[in-house]
């Protein structure tokens, strides 16, 4: 068991800021990836469609790859499907992500905090019930960004640009000043990787607080408890770091080209 991978799972490319974060905390583990390009954006599709996705990637991953756990690197397919996926497999370890409001609400000194999602993410049961847990925390100001993860997806560096002025400025006034936003919350995957054009418009010194590092060192609990943590063994690091598998539901040469972009190294994904 030790030496089967973790499976991850996105609409897309934005899941791969969690793999970045898996990899850093787990540096021995093998990793399986899958962009389910093909049938994105899943935060602007009926819940229906992320469940039935979400267990046909998953099927894929565990009779394919023979996983040992599942990261759900996709705040919409969490919200969607996570119950479920932990009913059918009772027996693996399924990890979700989730906006990040509770370190938000923590870290906020001026008690407003700002949220960008995707609109299935925002008007999830799981999103409302994490809002209302925290009721009197702070105050979370919620814009929906349609369009944005789609043109992160495909690079569309004008859209891109031109939909995170619009989303932060409806957002409100960011600063440190009484009244004004501190904190910004990514509540979707595929935002950090333009946490540089989103602070052009925040600021400098707004906090923009993503989950992939909290999923990362959850799955090493999991693992842990499990039996099933890669050793860290003088003969694993002298390896190196296991090369990552990369399988899409679109067109793999454009999930290498992210990969590339992001993560600093060129892989062969596949068709999946």
């Amino acid at each position: 068991m030790q030496a089967l991978p973790i499976g991850v799972f996105d609409s897309g490319v934005g899941g791969l800021s969690v793999l970045r974060a898996l990899q850093a905390e787990l540096p021995h583990e093998k990793l399986v990836y899958v962009a389910d390009s093909g049938h994105a954006p899943y935060g602007e599709r009926d819940d229906r469609h992320v469940l039935e996705r979400s267990h046909a990637i998953a099927d894929y991953l565990i009779q394919h790859h023979r996983i040992k756990a599942l990261v759900v690197a996709c705040n919409t397919a969490t919200a969607a499907a996570i119950h479920t996926l932990r009913q059918a497999y009772p027996t693996l370890p399924v990890i979700g992500i989730e906006p990040a409001l509770k370190p938000a609400a923590l870290q906020s000194q001026t008690r407003r905090v700002g949220v960008m999602a995707t609109r299935g993410t925002l008007h999830s049961d799981k999103f409302q019930h994490l809002l209302h847990s925290l009721h009197g925390q702070a105050e979370f100001r919620l814009q929906a960004c349609d369009g944005l993860a789609d043109a992160i997806e495909h690079s569309e560096r004008q859209t891109i640009a031109q939909l995170c002025q619009s989303y932060v400025t409806a957002l409100g006034v960011f600063g440190h000043q009484a009244g004004q936003l501190d904190c910004l919350v990514l509540g979707c995957t595929h935002y950090p990787f333009i946490a540089d054009q989103l602070a052009l418009h925040t600021g400098s010194g707004i906090p923009m607080l993503e989950g992939g590092a909290p999923v990362a060192r959850q799955t090493r609990r999991l693992l842990q408890q499990n039996h099933t943590l890669a050793p860290e063994t003088p003969a694993a690091s002298a390896e190196g770091q296991p090369m990552p598998l990369f399988y899409s539901s679109g067109v793999p040469a454009q999930l290498d080209a992210a990969v590339t972009r992001w993560l600093g190294f060129t892989p062969q994904a596949q068709a999946l």
